[in-house]
């Protein structure tokens, strides 16, 4: 069993910075994909930003240039640095995991998620 566990949110004035992270616990094989997810008020949930397990990142467009997603394969925690936020940033940010366990079976696993809330 695998569990995704974030940290790092809160509240934030419009130009600010936070940075969220995300560690991942339990057995696992391989961790292919890493990566955060956001739902806004009133939105459906959408992609954010994310890495693989060869440093290969992609980003949403309405974060490209704001947004720098890392992560470390040793510890298997992947981290958001959040820069000039906006109050179109204000979400609930899941942390988003897929990879393989030792069994072989394939995992695909969020967590419980993080309040942002972009305000002055």
């Amino acid at each position: 069993q695998v569990q995704l566990v974030e940290s790092g949110g809160g509240l934030v004035e419009p130009g600010g910075s936070l940075r969220l992270s995300c560690a991942a616990s339990g057995s696992v094989f391989l961790m292919d994909v890493m990566g955060w997810y956001r739902r806004g008020p009133g939105k459906e949930r959408e992609r954010v930003a994310t890495l693989n397990k060869i440093g290969v990142a992609n980003y949403a467009d309405s974060v490209k240039g704001r947004f720098t997603i890392t992560r470390d394969n040793a510890k298997n925690t992947v981290d958001l640095q959040m820069n000039s936020l906006k109050p179109e940033d204000t979400a609930v940010y899941y942390c988003s995991a897929t990879g393989v366990l030792p069994s072989g079976r394939r995992f695909n696993n969020w967590g419980q998620g993080t309040q942002v809330t972009v305000s002055s």
